[in-house]
């Protein structure tokens, strides 16, 4: 079980967009690498693939590391790592490490 999933919404904590948040959008697991929105866009040239399609130069969002980023607590309004722990009922769940113990799932 990943510690950051899609959807999840995160804070950078190194480079050059230190503190800026932002909703994964998806997971590169074979590179431990994800795409954030908002985060490390980068400008590109682009071709234009098909009729109608956009070329020229765009912001296009690259991937960033997974250890830039933390799961951001919205309880206590920063980022948090977290551990696995075990619900009441069993299931596996992801938990903050912080003192409010928030439980993402």
């Amino acid at each position: 079980m990943r510690r950051i999933r899609k959807g999840d919404m995160v804070i950078v904590v190194s480079g050059d967009d230190k503190g800026k948040m932002g909703k994964v959008k998806e997971i590169l697991a074979d590179r431990d690498r994800a795409i954030v929105e908002g985060v490390h866009v980068v400008k590109k040239a682009m071709r234009q693939q098909k009729a109608g399609g956009q070329s020229g130069i765009q912001d296009k969002e690259m991937p960033i590391h997974l250890s830039k980023v933390a799961l951001y607590d919205g309880k206590e309004g920063k980022g948090t790592r977290i551990r696995m722990g075990l619900s009441k009922e069993g299931k596996k769940v992801r938990v903050s490490i912080r003192k409010s113990q928030t439980v993402f799932d």
